[in-house]
């Protein structure tokens, strides 16, 4: 009896022993390939959607890694530019990007380069420039992005043949956004200010046939609108009052002149 205990003792610490060798083989990892590294580069993207006409800003734009094999020449990149996150501020986009798309110099025009107007200007509007002075330009308020009326003055013999010229003005455009104005810097009286000779306003083809066939007739004269004027042509329960009475600029001074119905 105590043989058949000892050999049966004997077989369960060799199935043992088999089992603890079975148990840390399997442990063994097979061998693994070696990694092969892609070669990469930094190249610019568009950080978030860019649309068209939109200009550039420092969060529009950000470097990431591209696989150096299929990154094009176009690409900007970090190794050859590398500070063109700066370079780039302030450039309107010629077409829409989406976000992580490369940037390319071809998508992008400076904002004082001569495809700047085209760039903002929307589709079907154009860009006319018209010549201006202190006297029919609001005497130099006028800015970009200004919303103003073109009136038009023409002067003609009084039919009596005595007395002054007989002068007529008509507003022949309105509402009319202002792309942009030259300004220079005059002195005078002593002081110096800001006086701009052109402006480039933003018209439909037909407007732009009104305008120039106006600039033939007589002095055309811009009328800024107020920033708070949203609806054209919209007009107050006050205006019937506000229309007898003249506000006058003297620098930074404010009159009011009360003007009874019919004066001139």
């Amino acid at each position: 009896m105590n043989r058949a205990r000892i050999v049966v003792l004997a077989i369960a610490v060799a199935a043992g022993g088999v089992a603890a060798y079975l148990a840390s083989g399997s442990d063994l990892a097979p061998p693994t390939a070696p990694v092969v590294q892609m070669e990469t580069t930094d190249v610019l993207v568009a950080r978030s959607d860019i649309g068209l006409g939109q200009q550039i800003t420092a969060d529009d734009l950000q470097w990431q890694s591209w696989p150096a094999s299929t990154a094009s020449s176009s690409f900007i990149r970090r190794s050859d530019r590398a500070d063109a996150t700066t370079q780039l501020v302030g450039s309107i986009a010629r077409s829409p990007m989406l976000t992580g798309e490369p940037i390319r110099d071809t998508k992008l025009v400076k904002s004082n380069g001569s495809g700047f107007m085209a760039a903002i200007l929307p589709r079907g509007m154009r860009a006319v420039s018209t010549e201006i002075s202190p006297e029919t330009g609001a005497g130099g308020f006028i800015l970009p992005n200004d919303r103003v009326d073109v009136i038009l003055s023409r002067r003609r013999k009084n039919p009596d043949g005595a007395g002054a010229d007989i002068v007529n003005s008509t507003a022949i455009l309105s509402d009319v956004r202002v792309l942009a104005i030259d300004q220079t810097v005059e002195e005078k009286g002593g002081q110096k200010v800001v006086v701009g000779k052109t402006a480039t306003l933003e018209l439909k083809p037909r407007e732009t046939e009104a305008l120039a066939q106006a600039r033939q007739s007589g002095t055309l004269s811009l009328a800024l609108r107020s920033l708070v004027d949203a609806r054209p042509g919209a007009k107050s329960a006050k205006d019937d009052e506000a229309d007898n009475v003249v506000t006058i600029y003297r620098g930074t001074n404010r009159d009011t002149v009360s003007c009874s119905p019919g004066c001139e």
